[in-house]
């Protein structure tokens, strides 16, 4: 090469560099922070995760090229929970996912300026977590899986499931306004369906081993399971107490169906991960929380495993069978 090229070219160079530089400047790698409440070894979260990935990835944001996630899983633990929220907030990420209650509450003790984004929040204005559903006001904003009224129609498919009950057991977490919000929305549609409620308090799984076993010894019972981080993580001995003394049992959630449980009818959570990765993304491009409108699931999923039916002795009726979005067999 001549000397005079490989100067031009070294003029050429010192000229693209910096073009190169502001380049890298001004599309930086961003950093999303994830705490999810359960285990990582959790097949439903895993499936969550992967939806809001996937979502992230179809608006352009693709991890190790122009975003970084990490991630923390509380594994149904408040002490872990709050632990890896103030490990998060320490990390400054510029947006952190949120999924229930439970995460949000700790994460919002200890930030007020990191933006977070839910999943699976039942009840926002009543935690505290908003000011109102379509003005958040703060630094939260996200998905609610449901209205209250939402649980009436659980004991409805549970009379419709199981006609001869006469008595419903809602296990609930009474530390938890949607605990109390669900069992009162519970206890509204009762008489129009004949059905009298009673509560059984999720604290430990001692507890719900002698609440459902006395239960149990009355007849035409049956169990309806409302939504907490604690039903998520007492499941499978519900399921266990269910199948042990015949009783005909409602889940919030279709994960408690595919276990062995009886039917479940409620919205599809994968869904609300897919479409927080766009309030992710909105926030990312500079929009606010706080100017972001929390928004319902539109999309419900009814579970029946047959299964489980034949075992308990019950028929489905054809009626049921219609309106099914899923039948585990």
């Amino acid at each position: 090469m001549r000397r005079r090229d490989f100067i031009a070219g070294l003029g050429g160079a010192a000229v693209a560099w910096p073009l190169v530089a502001r380049a890298q400047q001004s599309n930086p790698v961003r950093h999303i922070g994830v705490l999810m409440s359960t285990a990582e070894a959790d097949p439903e979260a895993q499936a969550r995760i992967a939806a809001f990935q996937q979502g992230l990835q179809q608006l352009g944001w693709i991890v190790g090229r122009n975003v970084r996630i990490d991630t923390r899983w509380g594994g149904s633990s408040a002490e872990n929970i709050r632990r890896h929220a103030v490990e998060l907030v320490a990390l400054t990420p510029d947006v952190i996912l949120a999924t229930g209650s439970v995460t949000v509450g700790p994460l919002l003790q200890t930030t007020r300026s990191v933006p977070i984004v839910f999943a699976y929040v039942p009840d926002p204005v009543g935690a505290g977590f908003v000011d109102s559903l379509a003005r958040p006001g703060r630094n939260a904003t996200g998905f609610t899986p449901f209205e209250y009224s939402l649980s009436g129609k659980w004991l409805q498919l549970l009379k419709e499931i199981a006609p001869g009950v006469t008595q419903a057991a809602i296990i609930r977490d009474p530390q938890i306004s949607t605990g109390l919000g669900q069992f009162a929305a519970i206890q509204a549609v009762a008489p129009s369906v004949g059905v009298e409620v009673s509560a059984v308090n999720i604290r430990d799984a001692d507890e719900i081993g002698r609440a459902v076993t006395a239960f149990a010894r009355t007849s035409n019972g049956g169990l309806i399971l409302t939504g907490s981080a604690l039903a998520v993580l007492h499941g499978d001995l519900i399921i266990t107490l269910a199948a042990r003394h015949k009783l005909p049992v409602v889940y919030f959630e279709r994960q408690f169906v595919t276990r062995g449980g009886l039917t479940s009818y409620g919205p599809n959570i994968v869904d609300q991960y897919r479409h927080a990765a766009g309030y992710v993304d909105r926030i990312l491009k500079g929009e606010k929380p706080a100017d972001l409108p929390v928004q319902a699931s539109t999309k419900y999923e009814l579970i029946i495993n047959l299964k489980t039916a034949r075992m308990l002795g019950l028929t489905v009726p054809p009626s049921l069978l219609a309106r099914v979005d899923e039948v585990i067999e």
